[in-house]
């Protein structure tokens, strides 16, 4: 560990990139999230984290260490908190600074369960929170989601996609309206700096469950954070001689003490709902080769009595080990004369297995990540004489926390038992077993441009007639144009890899996803199992394919199917912005209405505005809804409420469509007239994003 420290700090000093030498870097990290096992070591755990801490400050970064839940990181390397919230947390030590290193967006997913979705309102608030208890620094986790590309998904059982529902989501395309609700956190903290970083905040009580941190300087700045943490009802609290409502679960900002700049709870900027478009693409004659499960290698064969633990055996050099032997019937077995089929059970530590009789699939089987452990049970059908039993045991990845990896199991470690025979059961555990590691394609290199060559492939239309399991398919195809990030719809296949021009894009598995999916609110605290979309649908049908590993024309698509599915239905799909949404009330908070020069000058209200639009090369074709008054509803489900400006559709169709962007201001003025005195009236709008058909497109005005 030591020597690979030392090696990526050299690499680092080596380009100058620490901030001692003039670059970025401005952290280091030494272990990750090691305390929980640290604690079950006890001395031993303890010692090895003061021998990290030691040598990792030996390397002279000229930047602080840092080690991330690691309550007794030894001097003078920081602990720090990782979690959807971190204001509870204390550095142990007064003189070390309050340090988030891992503010969880989002949540990962894994096959067969839901997606799981943060509200942007939460994790502002969360941020929010610890800066006002004086929190120093701030790391998301994920801000940009992304790819387990290859095998390198862990869990077992993390989805390929990574998407970490992140500000930044898997594809790189911008996620509203979480990335601009943080952006604008960002500006309304910045804007408090002078008080933040001069003082301690002093906290007063506004009520039951409201708070006011207030942040003074000798100098004369003040910032204050005002928090109502009820998480069902809203709180007008009087500060400063001043009257402020407070959204539930929420925290306003106020850099000057007096103007709310921005609250955690209102959202002013738009909503991107994100689509998945068909591209042009097709894909040429579609080829498949059947994974010969009769004729295994002898010379890469191993033989032992009973059941070998899989890792160990296969050294993760495939996903794929077989258990294979073999079971003698005699013929006055009863079944064999119409009674019932014996009975074979399996009994797995993970992830998955296919039972093959006589080459012949006979079922298959899975676990979960909850629940690796897993038991195939099945009718089986067996001959007189001698039959062949082939179990191709799956691994979905290796664990990623956790200690003691090597006491975690994979594979078939049994019992394996036939039941149902005429002598009862039979248990074949403890008789020889032959073990291949990988796949006869595996090792043809049947992935790769040079491994497809020397093969007979059989032409798609003949192999369609009928759904194989363990077939290679392979397909060329040309890449689309433009520049939209794509993705393989693998909607209509079983479980497999998938390599494009010999990169693995990674596992897919269309298992469909279980959970809870039936509300979300943004307020109380926030847990993975709390927000969950997808139900009911693959966890994970898109794959992403990035554009640089794609030549113009002839791109060798290449898939391994282990269940059987209906190849000819992928296609290449393009990740395109479709519509957009966003609402706004007339008094929303708003980071214009605060300049340090006014500070204290009464001065114009400065109304918000409602900022539209869409991406790079689109432009705003229609105005699906618009509505100024009490409209209802959310994005993709508006309605107009007993209050609304008839003029709505026409500012809103006048000023937006042809433009790639548009504003408009919140105003009765600028929708003819008051719809409905005395009533607080928000503007929402949903909008369509299309393909600009010209030039002529125009940045849009007020």
């Amino acid at each position: 560990m030591q020597g690979f420290t030392e090696k990526i700090v050299g690499l680092m000093k080596s380009h100058n990139l620490f901030e001692s030498q003039g670059g970025p870097i401005i952290l280091s990290q030494i272990e990750n999230e090691y305390g929980a096992q640290s604690k079950l070591l006890g001395a031993a755990g303890y010692n090895y984290v003061t021998w990290a801490a030691k040598m990792a400050v030996e390397t002279g970064t000229g930047v602080p260490w840092v080690m991330c839940k690691e309550d007794d990181a030894p001097d003078p390397v920081i602990n720090t908190c990782n979690g959807f919230y971190c204001d509870a947390f204390q550095p142990n030590k007064p003189y070390k600074p309050t340090i988030w290193t891992e503010a969880w967006s989002g949540w990962f997913s894994d096959f067969g369960g839901p997606l799981h979705h943060r509200p942007a309102e939460d994790l502002a608030f969360a941020v929010a929170r610890f800066i006002q208890k004086g929190g120093s620094f701030v790391n998301y986790y994920m801000y940009h989601g992304g790819t387990n590309f290859g095998r390198t998904a862990g869990g077992p059982f993390i989805t390929t996609s990574y998407d970490y529902d992140a500000p930044v989501d898997e594809y790189g395309l911008i996620r509203q309206p979480k990335y601009g609700h943080l952006k604008e956190l960002h500006k309304a903290v910045k804007m408090c700096e002078r008080a933040l970083v001069s003082a301690d905040p002093v906290v007063t009580s506004l009520g039951n469950f409201q708070q006011a941190h207030t942040y003074t300087s000798e100098s004369g700045d003040c910032a204050a954070f005002l928090s109502n943490y009820d998480t069902k009802s809203a709180a007008r609290v009087l500060f400063n001689n001043m009257h402020y409502n407070l959204p539930p679960w929420s925290i306003s900002i106020l850099p000057d003490c007096r103007n709310v700049v921005f609250n955690t709870a209102k959202v002013g900027v738009q909503t991107s709902q994100m689509q998945m478009l068909p591209t042009n693409t097709k894909m040429f004659s579609w080829e498949t080769y059947d994974e010969d499960t009769s004729a295994l290698d002898d010379s890469l064969m191993i033989s032992a009595n009973g059941l070998l633990e899989q890792i160990n055996v296969t050294r993760d050099a495939s996903d794929y080990l077989w258990y294979i032997t073999s079971v003698d019937i005699g013929s006055s077995e009863s079944f064999l004369r119409g009674g019932e089929l014996p009975t074979l059970i399996v009994q797995s530590t993970g992830h998955a297995v296919h039972i093959f009789i006589n080459g012949q699939l006979s079922g298959s089987a899975f676990g979960t990540r909850e629940n690796r452990r897993f038991k195939f049970t099945g009718k089986v059908n067996l001959h007189a004489g001698t039959n062949k039993i082939a179990l191709l045991s799956v691994a979905v990845g290796l664990p990623n926390v956790g200690g003691h990896f090597e006491t975690w199991n994979t594979g078939i470690l049994g019992p394996v038992a036939l039941h149902g025979l005429d002598q009862g059961k039979r248990d074949l555990s403890w008789q020889k077993w032959t073990y291949q590691v990988g796949l006869k394609g595996e090792a043809m290199n049947l992935d790769s441009p040079n491994g497809i060559l020397s093969l007979e492939w059989m032409e798609g239309s003949l192999a369609a007639q009928t759904q194989q399991p363990l077939r290679w398919h392979k397909a060329y195809f040309d890449a689309p144009e433009g520049d939209e990030p794509l993705a393989l719809d693998m909607e209509s296949m079983g479980k497999g890899q998938i390599w494009i021009n010999g990169q693995s894009i990674g596992r897919y598995w269309t298992a469909y996803a279980h959970g809870d999916c039936s509300g979300c609110s943004y307020s109380g605290t926030f847990r993975p199992t709390k927000c969950q979309l997808g139900c009911g649908q693959p966890t994970q049908k898109w794959y992403h394919v990035p554009r640089s590993w794609l030549r113009p024309t002839q791109n060798l698509l290449v898939l391994f199917e282990e269940l059987g599915g209906d190849p000819s239905k992928i296609s290449l799909v393009k990740r395109s912005m479709s519509t957009v949404c966003a609402e706004i009330s007339e008094y929303h908070p708003n980071i214009k209405n605060w300049q340090i020069e006014s500070y204290g000058k009464s001065e114009e209200f400065h109304r918000p505005k409602v900022h539209l639009h869409c991406s790079p090369g689109q432009a705003i074709s229609s105005i699906k809804f618009a509505s100024f008054g009490t409209p209802l509803g959310t994005c993709g489900s508006y309605q107009q409420g007993p209050c609304h400006a008839p003029t709505s559709y026409d500012i809103l169709e006048k000023r937006c469509v042809g433009k790639q962007r548009c504003a408009v201001t919140i105003s009765n003025s600028n929708f003819g007239h008051d719809p409905c005195p005395n009533v607080l009236k928000r503007l929402s709008v949903e909008a369509v994003c299309a393909p600009m058909t010209s030039t002529t497109a125009q940045p849009g005005g007020n």
